[in-house]
């Protein structure tokens, strides 16, 4: 019998393929203009009436809002790019470089969080879920090689999860 985990598939270098690719991208795209939308409109006369306090954050928020959701677009967009041949993988690293799919988060406890309108605090944790699997699926993708160790062919970046998935499941 071989090795445990020799077998298994690699799912980050085909996710950027995929149809769950598509989805998170028109989910991403979605929200962009969700949120364009919300704060062109609803979120803009909403604000005109907020407490001192929570119109400040509300102004910082919205800000980090639509980083958060322009840095996340970026990396969609470049992944579409590569997945449809127009960028070779190494255009997409060095342009990669300059999106940021961290930090940007939020503080709940800052004074006027609760003042905000549900639905934009409702964009935002949105927008934090999506930055989230976004990251994850970034660090999945485009791990530096030289940490890497060397993996045969028929093994890949998750298999440390799958064998502990398979440990986990041949228990019970």
């Amino acid at each position: 019998m071989s090795e445990r985990g020799l077998n298994t598939v690699s799912f980050a270098g085909h996710v950027a393929t995929s149809s769950q690719f598509k989805n998170l991208y028109a989910e991403g795209m979605g929200l962009v203009e969700e949120t364009a939308t919300y704060l062109d409109g609803p979120g803009r006369q909403a604000a005109k009436v907020l407490p001192r306090m929570a119109s400040v954050l509300y102004a910082a928020e919205s800000m980090r809002l639509t980083t958060r959701l322009m840095q996340m677009a970026s990396w969609l967009l470049l992944q579409r790019a590569v997945n449809n041949g127009e960028m070779t993988r190494d255009q997409v690293l060095s342009e990669k470089s300059k999106v940021r799919l961290d930090g940007f988060n939020v503080d709940r406890a800052a004074p006027g969080w609760n003042d905000l309108p549900e639905s934009f605090r409702d964009l935002v944790e949105r927008s934090l879920r999506l930055q989230n699997r976004v990251a994850l699926l970034d660090r999945e993708m485009y791990r530096p090689q030289e940490t890497q160790p060397f993996v045969p062919d028929n093994q890949n970046s998750v298999q440390a999860q799958l064998s502990l998935l398979q440990t986990a499941f041949s228990n019970t």
